[in-house]
């Protein structure tokens, strides 16, 4: 690994108002089971090094080290519109939008999908932390909603979701199969059979790139599965099935550059 942060880009969100990056496990200082570019406040890695692997983020970006925003994610629905940073504690929501030049909104994620946007036209990104409660629960709609509050136009809207959790190794529960059925019939085409019985593998990037679809703006997946790649992410599953005792999460951020 190198000694800075090698960000995975998408041709989607590429423009030279904007700069933005799916952040991997590359450049950062922290060591173990954390090794890298560990960002997640709320895991157990000495802080003054999460800090350091955060400032090197918003370095990345071009944004000043209290630009890069992360909320206190909650798997909730809800998204926020931000101007500057923050006053106090971080709010407990889990998407950020901004039309603020110099402000980079980003997530945290460890499977979880994180979901960059971007309306080039008219000047407004966002991000959300869309696991599947979020996901069914109408954060990405509501994303889109946020984003339209402050002058986006959503036929106007790139989102392109990058590394999480893949179908092949995702497995659920019937419980979950049955709720996500109940939701909408449709969603069947998101399961398939796993090798044990009465459970399923389900394809959460394939559930919200069609969600994004739906809602009417251009949509795509990185391709990326944080579980299959250990050297590059962060994996919660990973660590749940290893009995390890904590996680790192990588950062996926966006901001309007301020060519002021």
């Amino acid at each position: 690994m190198t000694n800075t942060p090698n960000p995975i880009t998408a041709p989607d969100l590429a423009s030279n108002k904007i700069s933005h990056g799916f952040f991997t496990r590359e450049g950062g200082v922290s060591t173990g089971i954390y090794a890298g570019l560990n960002v997640g406040i709320g895991s157990d890695d000495d802080r003054a090094l999460v800090i350091e692997n955060r400032n090197r983020v918003a370095k990345h970006l071009g944004a000043e080290s209290e630009n890069l925003l992360t909320a206190y994610q909650i798997h909730s629905p809800d998204a926020l519109v931000v101007e500057k940073p923050w006053e106090g504690d971080r709010p407990q929501l889990d998407a950020l939008v901004t039309r603020t030049p110099g402000i980079a909104v980003g997530v945290l994620t460890a499977d979880c999908g994180p979901v960059l946007f971007a309306d080039n036209e008219n000047g407004v990104v966002g991000a959300a932390h869309a696991g599947w409660k979020g996901a069914t629960g109408g954060v990405l709609e509501n994303t889109i909603a946020a984003m339209e509050s402050i002058g986006a136009d959503r036929s106007s809207i790139n989102a392109v979701l990058g590394p999480t959790i893949s179908g092949k190794n995702y497995e659920v529960g019937p419980e979950f199969a049955e709720r996500l059925t109940i939701m909408n019939p449709r969603n069947e085409t998101w399961l398939s059979p796993s090798n044990k019985e009465d459970h399923f593998m389900f394809d959460l990037p394939g559930y919200i790139v069609e969600r994004l679809t739906t809602a009417g703006v251009k949509a795509s997946w990185s391709g990326h599965c944080t579980y299959a790649d250990e050297e590059s992410f962060f994996s919660y599953r990973r660590k749940t099935h290893r009995d390890e005792p904590d996680y790192g999460r990588q950062v996926a951020a966006i901001k309007i550059d301020d060519h002021s």
